[in-house]
């Protein structure tokens, strides 16, 4: 059965991304018809689902990895209620070490150690490491070639960003880390 009219391909998108565990790209969403529609009119249909998503518990949003349905951020607390884990706790080392990688990257651990004045501990950047949140991407040119780190597309989609040019202005991070009481250890609080 191939979909005919819009309405019916924009169906079956809808369909296919609630079924998704993660963001589809339009180029993975043109592959569910017979006869491929065209990224131009699979992209207007995903716009017009998004408007017919207005207004209810959760939306259809772009992220660097695709399009995905999530739920919209005034219900999440509503969710939170339901989970038995507790979400993972960064220590302020943590958060302000992601936070010089996605404003200054890429940069070598010397980098940020000069940026923060204080060490690294190794714990910190495995810590984001294993979250799949920062990455090595290359090797800095100069005496023992260090790594160069940098945020990965994990991060964009796990914080609902397409682009770094989405996060927010460094002053506003730096704000949220003062009204925010967290741990000034140099070990992850996880």
């Amino acid at each position: 059965m191939q979909p005919e009219t819009p309405e019916e391909l924009k169906r079956v998108l809808e369909t296919a991304l609630l079924a998704a565990a993660a963001p589809v790209p339009v180029g993975d969403l043109r592959r569910l018809f017979e006869e491929d529609p065209g990224g131009d009119l699979v992209r207007r249909l995903l716009v017009e689902l998004a408007e017919d998503w207005q207004g209810r518990g959760v939306e259809l949003v772009q992220t660097a990895g695709g399009w995905r349905f999530q739920t919209r951020l005034e219900y999440q607390v509503y969710l939170d209620r339901l989970k038995q884990e507790r979400p993972p706790r960064y220590s302020r080392a943590v958060l302000e070490t992601l936070a010089i990688i996605a404003y200054r990257q890429p940069v070598t651990r010397g980098d940020i150690e000069d940026i923060r004045g204080v060490v690294v501990s190794s714990n910190v950047l495995k810590t984001l490491e294993s979250r799949g949140w920062v990455d090595v991407v290359g090797h800095r040119d100069t005496p023992g070639r260090p790594g160069l780190y940098a945020t990965t597309r994990k991060f964009l989609e796990d914080l609902g960003l397409r682009s770094l040019t989405e996060l927010p202005p460094l002053t506003e991070i730096e704000r949220i880390m003062d009204l925010v009481d967290l741990p000034k250890t140099e070990e992850p609080a996880v």
